[in-house]
């Protein structure tokens, strides 16, 4: 039975109707995730969440729907809500809410819509949030202060909201603990970088239509999200340049063949722009002159801010819709720049996001982590915690198992000969 408030309903979505295309959905992505399957068959059985509430703010697609169901199976009571608002894809929110799950988002949100939804999954007082991006711990930390007194703690899936989190850790006013599911091994090494570089250029290929080989893009960091979108782009035939302001990394990006350069210098060069920076105001109007005719810009980003559309808008002659999906600005100087997906994160808002089988690892360390919260959450302080390392040796364990991969082990002599100082 629900415990929400009167006065939300079970779900708010565009459409029940859609169910059974999303079950569709879901079904497909359910067979190729057989790490998170496992980990769902030890929830069923120990119900961890049993008297839980869990709030999950992720992108609303099939491999999401997945963990949501592994986590209700689990004993949890479950609301879910979107982390963009293009990323929503209608008809698997309703086949959760066909389910008697709570959901709150429609694809194409307006940002009062997509704020009042977030707002809606929490407003059935959870005991665990599971978040990406920090929205959640957004409004946890400002309109809905009162929440927090019965938190147990959350899991955060992106960098960016990582580095939110951070900072209230540093700041002092972190209202509760939260496990950074982000910089687990087997989430930054394989999610952030193989993930994210083919989920983006399958979504800009299939966007545009158009061929990468030969053309010149622009990268713009070069974090783990960053060295994905160069190593897919060279692989595609693409001359890469990357953009930085760490030296670090500027040098790594080098090392690694790409030519570096500051984003002024980029801008006249380039035929395919990628920001992955977690920055705002990355390409600005200063850039947008700069750039050839036909020009491709998108945000691999968490939030729309790091190509600056509005700008663009202001400094523009006209625009229109070039393809579904790509809006066209037209400059006094002639030129049109082409903007994926309103700027959003491409490779959900203009695809399905991530393989599944790479968000099976993700998810996979999502719901071990909020079982971890259940267990000792009570006992851990307001802070940023590392995921447990038993949690990525068992989700690698797993997936290696499902391949059939058999790994060398350390004997006793070899582990007594790694953990000696003496000779």
């Amino acid at each position: 039975m629900s415990s929400l408030p009167q006065s939300i309903p079970q779900f708010e979505i565009k459409d029940i109707t859609l169910a059974p295309s999303g079950q569709f959905k879901i079904d497909w992505a359910y067979k190729n995730m057989p790490v998170l399957r496992a980990i769902e068959k030890e929830l069923i059985e120990e119900q961890p969440f049993k008297g839980l509430k869990i709030a999950i703010s992720v992108h609303v697609e099939a491999k999401t729907a997945c963990l949501a169901r592994a986590l209700s199976r689990g004993g949890a009571e479950v609301a879910l809500t979107g982390c963009n608002p293009l990323s929503t894809q209608d008809d698997v929110a309703a086949a959760l809410a066909s389910c008697g799950m709570h959901v709150y988002t429609i694809h194409g949100d307006s940002e009062d819509n997509y704020i009042r939804h977030l707002k809606m999954a929490l407003a059935f007082e959870p005991d665990i949030v599971i978040d990406d991006g920090g929205d959640f711990a957004m409004l946890l930390h400002s309109d809905l202060k009162n929440l927090t007194v019965k938190l147990l703690g959350g899991c955060e899936e992106t960098t960016t909201g990582v580095r939110r989190l951070e900072i209230l850790e540093k700041e002092g006013t972190l209202s509760y603990p939260v496990v950074a599911v982000n910089d687990a091994r087997c989430k930054h090494l394989f999610d952030n970088r193989f993930g994210t570089g083919q989920s983006v250029w399958t979504a800009i290929m299939a966007t545009t239509n158009l061929v990468v080989a030969g053309k010149t893009v622009v990268i713009a960091g070069f974090g783990m999200c960053g060295r994905g979108v160069a190593l897919r782009a060279k692989g595609l035939g693409a001359k890469v340049v990357v953009t930085e302001i760490d030296s670090v990394k500027a040098c790594e990006a080098i090392m690694e063949g790409y030519q570096v350069m500051s984003m002024d210098d980029a801008a006249s060069i380039g035929d395919f722009f990628v920001t992955v920076t977690g920055c705002e105001d990355v390409i600005t109007s200063r850039h947008f002159v700069k750039m050839k005719d036909g020009a491709v810009l998108c945000n691999a980003g968490h939030f729309d801010c790091e190509v600056n559309v509005h700008e663009l808008s202001e400094i523009c002659v006209s625009q229109a819709k070039l393809r579904e999906s790509i809006i066209g600005y037209t400059l006094k100087n002639g030129r049109t720049i082409s903007v994926i997906a309103e700027g959003r994160l491409v490779n959900l808002a203009s695809g399905d996001g991530h393989p599944v089988e790479i968000m099976d690892m993700s998810f996979a360390l999502q719901a071990q982590s909020a079982r971890y919260i259940a267990k000792h959450g009570k006992e851990l302080s307001k802070r940023v915690y590392n995921t447990p390392e038993e949690i990525d040796d068992r989700v690698a364990s797993i997936l290696l198992e499902a391949k059939g991969v058999n790994i060398d082990k350390l004997t006793d002599k070899q582990y007594k000969y790694l953990n000696s100082w003496e000779f």
